[in-house]
């Protein structure tokens, strides 16, 4: 029985290893025998058969242009195509156009790994034992992925947004090394919230230094191109963006980012610091009401207003901005308070820098980075309590995080 087990383990091994050839030689055999039937039915008539006296049919077959490869996800075949001569009408095959070589499922898989840091000369390695040799990896391959992600970003930001029911904007600055002019290193970058809960890209430009007037030309485009008006705007410190705001959407409540606050607030304070501060810092930041936030402010207050004044100062700076999201639904504080929502989705992006280094160009570099994020969109999940967007979109009134007939102050 074990010596039986044995021999079938024997036999079974080499089968396995040349499943895939096995399986690739009948997609090829397949393949060749369904573009033949295209050309019998194109002429009329099958291979080797004579042309009858009464047929008006033009054109017959003249042998095969030479041998092309096509990479699919099963690995790299060759395909003869026939040659027709006589034609008044050109053949085109519906199966395997003139100038196809990669599959889809290829051609969607090459931008994601070149997204994902692999260069030109990596190609071949990581691909050979997917496709096979001589897979058509190229230069200009890569060359016509790079202009068809700047086309396609240009059709983005003419992309018009009348339907797309903002509830929260988040927008941030992000520097990246990634072939930008130095005039202009930093992404301004915008993701939206609906009244479903659904997130997006809705900006990402380059810009100078995160100044007011780069920010006022981002959010003038989107409010051109049909966005209403966020009910709230989650941004770090920087003045440019809230200046920038307050002339495009000036009925929007504004939010700053905690984490750019506690890490500013800390810098102002030794190290030995850090530990008793951070612990009064994160218990504003994760209160229940806006009393008790304002409570451990007091502590903090008193814990360093003498020996360490400059950290008091940097906290009290836009305060009232700080504690903005009290006034939303409880369950979606944890969206509010920072701006993760924009920084998560770039730590992919500073992953393939090394990618991003290859293009000189500002305009190279965005559209690659731009085509990142739209990667990184397809993997958003909607906001926690999603439902309650509806009533934030329609201006309801919360306090504490819970919703109230009419305004109460706090």
């Amino acid at each position: 029985m074990v010596k039986e087990n044995n021999e079938r383990d024997i036999k079974s091994t080499p089968i396995f290893e040349e499943l895939e050839e096995f399986v690739r030689g009948h997609v090829q055999e397949m393949i060749q025998s369904i573009v033949e039937e295209e050309v019998d039915e194109f002429l009329g008539r099958v291979k080797y058969e004579r042309k009858s006296k009464t047929e008006s049919s033009e054109g017959y077959r003249n042998g095969y242009a030479p041998s092309r490869k096509l990479s699919m996800m099963a690995g790299t075949i060759e395909i003869r195509r026939p040659k027709l001569r006589g034609l008044e009408e050109k053949f085109e095959s519906a199966l395997l156009p003139r100038f196809k070589r990669k599959s889809h499922g290829i051609e969607s898989m090459l931008p994601e790994l070149y997204l994902h840091g692999l260069s030109l000369g990596d190609f071949e390695l990581a691909l050979r034992g997917l496709l096979g040799d001589g897979a058509p990896l190229s230069a200009s391959s890569i060359d016509r992925l790079r202009r068809k992600w700047q086309a396609e970003y240009g059709a983005w930001k003419l992309s018009r947004l009348d339907n797309f029911k903002l509830v929260y904007l988040w927008a941030d600055g992000i520097y990246v090394k990634a072939g930008l002019d130095k005039e202009k290193a930093c992404l301004l970058v915008v993701i939206g919230a609906d009244i479903e809960g659904r997130k997006a890209v809705l900006a990402v430009e380059s810009g100078y230094r995160e100044s007011t007037e780069s920010w006022a030309a981002v959010l003038r485009d989107l409010k051109a191109r049909g966005l209403n008006a966020p009910r709230l705007t989650i941004a770090d410190g920087a003045l440019g963006i809230w200046s920038a705001l307050s002339q495009v959407y000036p009925q929007s409540r504004e939010q700053r980012c905690w984490n750019h606050k506690i890490r500013n607030v800390l810098d102002c304070l030794p190290k030995k610091y850090h530990k008793v501060a951070k612990a009064l810092l994160l218990e504003m930041f994760f209160a229940k009401t806006r009393r008790v936030c304002e409570d451990a402010k007091k502590e903090f207050e008193r814990t360093f207003r003498n020996s360490h004044p400059r950290a008091l100062e940097k906290l009290n700076r836009d305060w009232e901005r700080m504690i903005t999201f009290f006034d939303f639904p409880a369950e979606h504080w944890q969206h509010l308070r920072t701006t993760n929502i924009v920084e998560s989705p770039f730590a992919a992006v500073r992953l393939r820098t090394t990618a991003a280094k290859r293009y000189k160009k500002v305009g190279s570099a965005v559209a690659l980075i731009w085509k990142i994020l739209m990667l990184q969109e397809k993997a958003f999940r909607r906001l926690r309590g999603w439902k309650k967007l509806q009533d934030v979109y329609y201006k309801a009134s919360y306090v504490n995080g819970f919703k109230v007939a009419k305004p109460i102050a706090a």
